[in-house]
């Protein structure tokens, strides 16, 4: 079989398992990571619970090994949980084993610091360079690292998250509730919490052994049976994650999917009853976040796509919360990692606060709909594309944090190159969809020009 690359970017690495990614590819990067740290410390390594996780876990544990550093080895754990175990136990940094949403073939790698949060761009890039110029760091026998496995992952993690909401008034309306974990890492903590919460649970894919039952992005398409099994169960509240469990989508009580950006906005806007200040979130997100922050009296800063520039603009700002609208909330008193646990609790908590419905604290945000398209054009032409775009659209505000935003006061337009294929993807959103596809087709028809 011919190999192929796999996917490296300042973020981490994916791959197909025995064409681009492999046992010996991933201690290859990993440790490359772990060279680059200067502090001392054992490293986490944790897997989303997909079949090929275990393989890789145990050739990157050996690997660290060799290269004379200790391992925490925590077996299935999901993203946010890895970050909470690397501050735990005062880690170097950490390893989470995962291909996010991406379909079974896929597996991946996230890389963590020691301040708990996935790397920076410029960390992620020093990994890289480390990489491509490789020499295994091995260490004599009498150096080797030991590799111990943690039992209790969750603990930490259920404790900070049920700090944030108020745990007795969630348990006095005994919701049921669904949780479709989708055989992914979600169950290991979503379990554990929902029945310290004494919701009446149906557990779906709760097994974490990586056998998906449909594709493992938590989209609407995607979890017909889920809604299926909700209405027959009668459930209050349907939360649906990916495999690594840092994304939530969220079925409402008549078995109706309300989307992932649903998820940010309802708990920011339940959030910042309480809490004022900064809010971040990326570019790419909705506008809903920023109607809310201005009814809450908070200020909304965006940063550039990704979850490392949304949670650095957040430390920089001191921000009360943030996250982004792929159903992923950040709220730095649990940590500075999207996580679907704090979605469940903190939808769970605004429902008992308000004493409403999920489809009632979503008819409380002013709502828009979303455009989303790729557009075919040649690398060298982005720049050409961006001017005539702004030059189209000279009353909107110019923004090139991370390709071209313009925001008007109701609709905005993003269009930003994609790190693996020649293309861009524009992401419009406006007051109708029929806004929204104007400022979409806009973007190909002056692409299509270049």
């Amino acid at each position: 079989m011919t190999k192929s690359e796999p996917i490296i970017s300042v973020s981490g690495l994916r791959g197909i398992i025995g064409e681009s990614l492999d046992p010996i590819l991933a201690i290859k990067y990993t440790t490359s990571f772990v060279s680059t740290l200067t502090a001392e410390g054992p490293i986490v390594v944790t897997r989303d619970g997909r079949a090929t996780g275990s393989m890789l876990a145990q050739a990157i544990c050996s690997g660290l090994s060799a290269m004379g550093r200790d391992v925490i080895y925590a077996d299935v754990a999901a993203t946010p949980t890895t970050g909470i175990l690397v501050l735990e136990h005062n880690a170097a940094g950490g390893i989470q084993i995962s291909a996010s949403h991406n379909p079974a073939p896929y597996n991946g790698i996230k890389l963590f610091g020691g301040h708990g949060r996935v790397v920076d761009a410029q960390t992620g890039q020093k990994v890289i360079d480390v990489y491509r110029d490789y020499e295994f760091p091995a260490v004599p026998h009498d150096q080797i690292g030991a590799i111990t496995p943690l039992e209790d992952t969750w603990s930490k993690h259920i404790e900070k998250v049920l700090a944030t909401v108020n745990a007795e008034a969630i348990r006095a309306k005994n919701y049921k509730v669904v949780l479709d974990s989708h055989h992914g890492a979600g169950s290991v903590v979503g379990k554990r919490l929902l029945e310290a919460l004494n919701c009446q649970l149906e557990c779906l894919g709760d097994e974490p052994d990586g056998l998906f039952e449909h594709p493992p992005e938590p989209t609407e398409a995607n979890l017909q049976s889920t809604v299926k099994r909700a209405i027959e169960f009668g459930a209050d509240a349907v939360f649906c994650q990916d495999p690594d469990a840092d994304r939530l989508a969220v079925i409402n009580e008549s078995g109706q999917y309300i989307g992932e950006e649903y998820t940010l906005a309802i708990t920011m806007n339940h959030a910042l009853k309480t809490r004022k200040g900064n809010v971040v979130i990326n570019c790419s997100s909705s506008r809903m976040s920023d109607d809310i922050c201005k009814s809450n009296g908070s200020t909304l800063h965006l940063s550039a796509v990704g979850e490392a520039n949304v949670t650095s603009k957040m430390i920089e700002l001191d921000a009360v919360y943030g996250g982004e609208g792929n159903g992923g909330p950040i709220d730095p008193q649990v940590g500075y990692v999207r996580d679907s646990f704090v979605a469940m609790a903190q939808v769970l908590d605004a429902m008992a606060a308000n004493d409403k419905t999920i489809s009632e604290l979503v008819a409380e945000i002013p709502s828009y709909d979303i455009c989303k398209t790729k557009v075919a054009i040649d690398r060298a032409a982005i720049p050409a594309l961006y001017e005539k775009l702004a030059a189209k659209y000279s009353d909107a505000k110019a923004d090139d944090m991370d390709g071209l935003r313009l925001d008007w006061d109701n609709k905005w337009i993003l269009v930003r190159p994609s790190n693996t294929e020649p293309i861009v993807r524009a992401i419009a959103e406006a007051a109708t969809m029929a806004e929204a596809q104007e400022l979409c087709d806009a973007a190909a028809e002056i692409a299509a020009t270049l």
